[in-house]
């Protein structure tokens, strides 16, 4: 018997989700999602995100309007750590997407990364300024 868990989640940028994915090297693929807008009947699209399982018990992403739900099954978690180690480090290659894409847009480079033991990391980030006066 299948018990499918939605967890919620701070991942609100298909961008930074995928790109973190990448960076742990977990395969996905994007499926779009119809939504109906009842009031006017147009139909709108969703990308959802889904990690394929060798069990067909794959692992999604679904776009609730606000952010990405994981939905999950976890009686057929296939995946090489658990639950709970699995959004932490997703969550943390999210937020360094996120730090390192932002910041490149208003000038930043990141010039160095270090993982701590803790599995904190560290990003130095430099921007030279253009406008100084000599």
């Amino acid at each position: 018997m299948s018990h499918f868990t939605n967890l919620k989640t701070s991942f609100k940028n298909l961008l930074h989700l995928e790109n973190a994915l990448k960076n742990l090297g977990i395969k996905y693929k994007k499926s779009k999602k119809i939504i109906n807008n009842d009031q006017n009947m147009s139909k709108r699209y969703n990308d959802n995100v889904i990690i394929p399982q060798s069990n067909n018990y794959d692992i999604t992403f679904d776009w609730n309007g606000e952010e990405y739900d994981l939905v999950l099954d976890a009686s057929f978690w296939i995946q090489p750590y658990p639950v709970e180690s699995f959004i932490n480090k997703l969550s943390q290659q999210y937020a360094n997407d996120v730090i390192i894409t932002e910041s490149q847009k208003i000038g930043f480079q990141p010039i160095k990364s270090k993982q701590h033991i803790d599995g904190s990391n560290t990003i130095t980030l430099q921007r030279w300024n253009a406008n100084t006066i000599y």
